[in-house]
């Protein structure tokens, strides 16, 4: 006998920034995996963006497309969202998930480095959600902020980018109260579920991991369950953080 997977997402749309890869695409496979309609959404991943929408059409035909675009042109922010309400017919959800991460260094930090740190990761969510605002209203939607944990305490030499996390904690609360009742709109902080592409020391590496409450580095995916979480069974929970950290926001100095 053949038991029959939960679709708790059929029939709905998911917009999903910066996700061709890591944390965006475990996001993604989530969704679809759920039922979801899924509009990936990258600037220049295009490869394996077409890989991972390629796979969920194979498993289900016309379930996902790929939207390019520079979060950092202000054009793209009303045409994202009318693109992928275009293609699917509507738009449920909205993860702004996209992010740049480098250290900023005080004493070396640039306006360029703050305008690009302070874009994605502030700007292109906030100028997104009032795009997609109507849209969602209409279908009793959500908007699912990507921060980190260190948007809650920061994170040393990156002062810009702590900053601008911490300032997307607080537009999911205003977000919450000024969208509300129609959309629900929270965030995830993830911790060390994946380390910076750039590369790190396994003996920093053991550091962070010490510094949990529970002793070992998450993974893409808690970060994914997390996000299924405030898509299907969080009906009632608008403008919370959800720290997905194994505890380390509980377990010591943030360095």
């Amino acid at each position: 006998m053949i038991t029959a997977v939960p679709t708790p997402l059929s029939g709905q749309v998911v917009l999903i920034t910066g996700a061709a890869r890591r944390i965006g695409a475990a996001i993604a496979r989530a969704y679809h995996a759920a039922g979801a309609t899924v509009a990936v959404h990258c600037r220049h991943s295009a490869t394996d963006a077409a890989a991972l929408v390629g796979g969920m059409n194979d498993a289900r035909p016309q379930s996902a497309a790929v939207f390019r675009g520079d979060l950092a042109d202000p054009a793209l922010w009303q045409s994202l969202p009318e693109a992928v309400i275009r293609t699917f017919g509507r738009l449920d959800n909205l993860v702004n998930n996209a992010s740049t991460f480098y250290p900023t260094p005080v004493g070396d930090i640039t306006p360029a480095q703050f305008d690009d740190l302070v874009g994605t990761n502030l700007r292109a969510p906030l100028f997104l959600a009032q795009a997609a605002a109507p849209e969602l209203r209409r279908r009793q939607g959500l908007i699912l902020n990507i921060v980190d944990i260190h948007g809650l305490r920061p994170l040393a030499r990156h002062a810009v980018y702590s900053a601008a996390k911490a300032a997307l904690v607080m537009l999911t609360r205003s977000l919450a109260r000024e969208l509300g009742p129609e959309i629900r709109v929270n965030a995830i902080a993830p911790g060390p579920v994946l380390w910076p592409e750039h590369g790190m020391d396994e003996e920093m590496r053991r550091g962070i991991i010490a510094r949990t409450a529970l002793k070992r580095a998450g993974t893409p995916e808690d970060v994914a369950k997390a996000a299924l979480f405030f898509a299907t069974d969080a009906p009632y929970v608008t403008g919370q953080v959800l720290a997905i950290d194994g505890g380390r926001l509980a377990g010591g100095e943030q360095r």
